[in-house]
C-alpha cells in the first residue's frame, strides 16, 4: 500500500520538503555524457507533478547548465517546490584555493562574502526566481573563516533571498564551526547502502544540533539501482568506467544482495531502486534522499519511494542483506 508522499522540516528551518529529492548533476551533462534539454525538463516536471517538493541542483553542474534547466522547468510550478542551489565552487575570480580546472578554466573553492554576494545573484537569474529556499556551500574553503561566509549567508537570510542554509562536503570541525556561527540547517554528504560512514562521524553531531542530513548517491551512481549487473559496459566519460567501486567483484556482491532483498520489494509492490531509496530516508539520521532522474520515467520512479513505508522487519531483513553481501567491497 503507497501512502502520503513523506515530508520532513529542514533542521530548524520551518521549511518542509519532501524525503524524496530530486538531484539535478547529471542533468548538467558534464561527467554524465552530456545532456537533453528537454528530456531534462520533462523529468523535472514529472517530480514535481508526482510529489517531489524538494530539487537540487548547484552552479558547478555544467557551469550553470542545470539550474538553467532548473530554471525553464520550474515555470509556473515555483510555489510547489522547495529549491535548493549551492555556492563556493566558482570560476569568476581566481580567490580562494584551486581546486581543479574545467575545460582549460581554473575552478576555486571560495566563500568570502564577496563571492556569496556575486553568486547568489548569478543563480537566481539562471533560475528565474527571487528566493532560493535553501543555500548550500558546496565545498569547504580552507581559506575563509566560517564566521565570514555565515555573516554573508545570514545577511540573505535577512534580505529575503534564502530561507535555509546547508553545508556540503564537510567534516565534523566544519559542522561545530558552523552550528558556532550561525544556524545550519543542514548538511549534505553521501550517504549509500555501500557508503555509511557519516554514521558515525558527522550523523551524531548532526543530531546534537538538530541539523537534518541530505543525502545524496543513495543509489550509489547507480550501483544499487537493481538495474547495473555483473556484465554492463561504461564507455566515455562516464565515470563509472573506472570506478573501482563499480568492479566485477562488488556487482556481483549487490546482485547477491538485491536477490535478498527482492522479496521485500515484491511485498510493496516495489521496484529495488524504490526499496533501497525508502531504507535510506528511513535510516537514523538521515532526512532526505537526493535522487537523480534524467527522464520522466526515472523521476516517477523515485518518488513513488517516498510513498513507501518500510516496517521494522522490513528494514532487518535488508541491514541482514547488506551485513552478510556488502561487506570488503573495492572502493
Amino acid at each position: 500500500m503507497l501512502h502520503e508522499m513523506l515530508k520532513r522540516p529542514i533542521g530548524k528551518s520551518g521549511v518542509e520538503a519532501s524525503v524524496v529529492g530530486l538531484g539535478t548533476w547529471a542533468i548538467g551533462g558534464w561527467m554524465w555524457g552530456g545532456t537533453d534539454e528537454a528530456q531534462s525538463i520533462d523529468a523535472i516536471q514529472a517530480a514535481v507533478d508526482e510529489g517531489i517538493t524538494l530539487i537540487d541542483t548547484a552552479p558547478a553542474y555544467g557551469q550553470g547548465l542545470a539550474e538553467e534547466i532548473v530554471g525553464k522547468a520550474l515555470q509556473g510550478r515555483r510555489d510547489r517546490v522547495v529549491l535548493a542551489t549551492k555556492c563556493g565552487l566558482v570560476w569568476h575570480t581566481q580567490k580562494g584555493n584551486h581546486f581543479f580546472d574545467y575545460d582549460g578554466y581554473p575552478v576555486h573553492r571560495y566563500l568570502g562574502k564577496d563571492g556569496i554576494i556575486h553568486e547568489i545573484e548569478q543563480s537566481l537569474k539562471r533560475l528565474k526566481t527571487d528566493y532560493i529556499d535553501h543555500y548550500i556551500t558546496h565545498w569547504q574553503d580552507p581559506t575563509t573563516p566560517v564566521e565570514e561566509t555565515m555573516e554573508a549567508l545570514e545577511l540573505l537570510k535577512v534580505q529575503g533571498k534564502i530561507r535555509s542554509i546547508g553545508a556540503s562536503n564537510t567534516s565534523v570541525e566544519d559542522i561545530v564551526a558552523y552550528a558556532k556561527a550561525g544556524q545550519l540547517d543542514a548538511v549534505q554528504e553521501e550517504y549509500s547502502m555501500v557508503k555509511r560512514d557519516i554514521e558515525d562521524t558527522l550523523l551524531p553531531v548532526c543530531a546534537k544540533h538538530r541539523i537534518s542530513a541530505l543525502s545524496y548517491s543513495s543509489l550509489a551512481l547507480g550501483l544499487l539501482s537493481g538495474k547495473i549487473g555483473p556484465d554492463r559496459e561504461f564507455s566515455g566519460d562516464d565515470q563509472r568506467k573506472d570506478n573501482p567501486r563499480f568492479s566485477m567483484r562488488n556487482r556481483q556482491k549487490v546482485a547477491a544482495l538485491m536477490t535478498a532483498i527482492t522479496p521485500v520489494a515484491e511485498a510493496h509492490e516495489a521496484t529495488l531502486a524504490q526499496t533501497v531509496i525508502a531504507w535510506t530516508v528511513q535510516q537514523p539520521g538521515i532526512t532526505f534522499s537526493l535522487c537523480g532522474a534524467r527522464n520522466p520515467k526515472q523521476a516517477r520512479e523515485n518518488a513513488a519511494a517516498g510513498r513507501i513505508r518500510l516496517q521494522e522487519s522490513d528494514i532487518a531483513t535488508i541491514n541482514e542483506a547488506a551485513a552478510k553481501h556488502l561487506t570488503n567491497l573495492d572502493s
